[in-house]
């Protein structure tokens, strides 16, 4: 699923003005973020016609830190051109009981630590993009 041209212009004043030397459109940029949504892939995973994956999603943690993720998807949402459903889930030791060896703790018969800390651990937030349904 992508925006096309037309429907981009109903919603492109609820997005920031690109300023300088950007190798990426916001429209590109909106495409990428409903393509990881509707398919659930990877950053890594985004076709290359997208672009970089790293511009990509450095640029929609900025948006979505800065709120113009959520206002961006308001109004995709009231102009009726997707709908969609974003959840985030957070797991850490408070909501997950977790056996003692699994909390990464060295075992007694390993003597080598883990070359970085997060190396073995589990990611403390899952992003889970759903699409609800096609226009």
């Amino acid at each position: 699923m992508e925006i096309t041209e037309e429907r981009y212009a109903r919603i492109k004043d609820s997005l920031p003005v690109q300023r300088g030397n950007v190798s990426l459109s916001n429209l590109q940029l909106l495409n990428a973020l409903l393509y990881v949504a509707e398919h659930g892939c990877k950053w890594r995973g985004l076709p290359k016609r997208f672009g970089n994956w790293h511009t990509i999603y450095t640029r929609m943690n900025r948006w979505s830190k800065s709120g113009v993720l959520d206002r961006i998807f308001e109004k995709l949402q009231l102009e009726q051109i997707v709908r969609i459903g974003i959840e985030a889930v957070a797991l850490d030791s408070t909501s997950i009981e977790v056996h003692p060896d699994g909390t990464g703790a060295l075992k007694k018969t390993d003597r080598r630590p883990l070359a970085s800390r997060a190396a073995g651990g589990i990611p403390g937030f899952i992003w889970l993009p759903r699409m609800l349904e096609r226009p």
